[in-house]
């Protein structure tokens, strides 16, 4: 079972600039690789990652939902886009008793790329709206 500390330690193996915000709390600073404000909270028995990306556009977001349903349905494994507030994020959750270092690597990774693929279409949205 994954502790907070094998979150720590799995956070230190894969060299990525971090901070600990609160016990169980720490996010991901890297712009250079585009995975930067990765927020990883330990909530026993999950270990969640989640990144905002956007504020939700004023006015009609149609398109804008079908296309993020598309993407949770095709796109992403564990994780999915929704709304929190009046934000868009992406979230990935995994099992803190199965998880290791290679599936805790692979969520980052999968927001990474995620957000590397998908923003840039999805940020037209924002400023189609203006």
């Amino acid at each position: 079972m994954a502790t907070m500390e094998d979150v720590e330690g799995y956070l230190i193996r894969m060299d990525q600039p971090f901070e600990e915000l609160d016990e169980g709390l720490w996010v991901i600073h890297d712009e250079y690789d585009h995975i930067d404000n990765i927020v990883i909270s330990y909530a026993d028995p999950l270990v969640i990652f989640r990144v905002k990306l956007m504020e939700l556009p004023e006015g009609d977001n149609t398109e804008l939902f079908r296309l993020l349903l598309q993407y949770n349905t095709t796109e992403l494994l564990h994780g999915a886009y929704g709304l929190e507030g009046s934000n868009i994020v992406v979230t990935d959750t995994r099992e803190a008793v199965n998880m290791d270092f290679n599936e805790f690597q692979a969520s980052v990774d999968s927001l990474a790329l995620a957000i590397a693929e998908h923003y840039p279409k999805l940020s037209g949205f924002r400023t189609a709206a203006s």
